[in-house]
């Protein structure tokens, strides 16, 4: 695995491979890397010739500066996970790299950012857009490839492409879970060993609400009663249940032709997010 720390260098090497005919896929990374990502990974290998991933933590995408703080930073260990995984190039630059001074930036993408997440999280979504467009310009990925889990950033980058219309496809690949269900995520290591337990509330009330919907349950029942799930859990504090529309992530109707269950909360001092496909 080659690793690169400079925009030039890897964009020069990138570009030489390109030029070759070879197809180049991209995952983008804060670290603190799980099985989730290296299954972005695998999809990326079966996919294209040359798999790119970057590790970088953005500091424009964290709305709270404690946060960005205390975001985990294991690269030696995620160096060796990446080498395993048969990763062909990091790309791992420092904030210098990527931001010069201040920077403006902003683009209208309409209320979907201020959405769900988007509420919880001002201006979360144009940092990552910031970001992914920087690292698009970069890398220039033939497929990018991101995680369901994230399932409201991968509708933002979708429509951040279609209105900077950048030559890259973009990928949503499954959550993955740990064995009793929990959704992989960096910000699990936060978690006691209590807040882990309360934690399955989120899975097990998004299961709850897949088969309420499937038996044919009115939604505004199948959302109050996985709402009032969580909200009976201890240690555990709700900031959204929803079913959205998958196209617009606008409340769902019976007319939606595809549905997903979105929650977020807080267990402990960690919030998570998941969310499951309904149909």
């Amino acid at each position: 695995m080659k690793i690169f720390t400079t925009k030039h260098e890897v964009s020069q090497y990138l570009q030489q491979l390109q030029d070759a005919g070879q197809k180049v896929g991209f995952v983008p990374t804060m670290g603190a890397l799980h099985q989730g990502h290296l299954s972005l990974l695998a999809q990326a290998r079966q996919q294209t010739q040359v798999v790119v991933c970057s590790i970088f933590v953005n500091p424009t995408q964290f709305t709270d500066p404690k946060d960005l703080e205390k975001y985990p930073r294991p690269i030696e260990a995620d160096i060796a996970k990446l080498q395993q995984a048969g990763c062909d190039v990091l790309f791992n630059p420092p904030v210098s790299e990527m931001y010069a001074g201040h920077e403006n930036w902003h683009l209208d993408i309409g209320e979907l950012e201020h959405l769900l997440e988007g509420k919880f999280r001002p201006g979360h979504y144009q940092g990552v857009m910031q970001v992914v467009n920087k690292l698009f310009t970069i890398i220039h990925p033939n497929l990018a490839f991101f995680g369901q889990k994230d399932y409201q950033q991968v509708m933002v980058i979708e429509q951040m492409i279609q209105r900077l219309k950048l030559p890259v496809k973009l990928v949503m690949c499954p959550i993955e879970r740990e064995t009793d269900g929990l959704a992989m995520s960096s910000r699990n290591i936060h978690l006691t060993a209590n807040d882990r337990q309360h934690a399955l509330v989120l899975s097990r009330a998004l299961n709850q609400a897949k088969a309420d919907f499937e038996a044919g349950e009115p939604l505004n029942q199948v959302t109050k009663q996985a709402a009032e799930l969580i909200d009976n859990e201890s240690g555990t504090e709700l900031e959204y249940f929803e079913l959205a529309d998958g196209q617009t992530l606008h409340p769902a109707t019976t007319n939606s032709q595809n549905i997903v269950a979105l929650v977020a909360a807080r267990v402990g001092h960690t919030r998570l997010i998941d969310n499951v496909i309904m149909r």
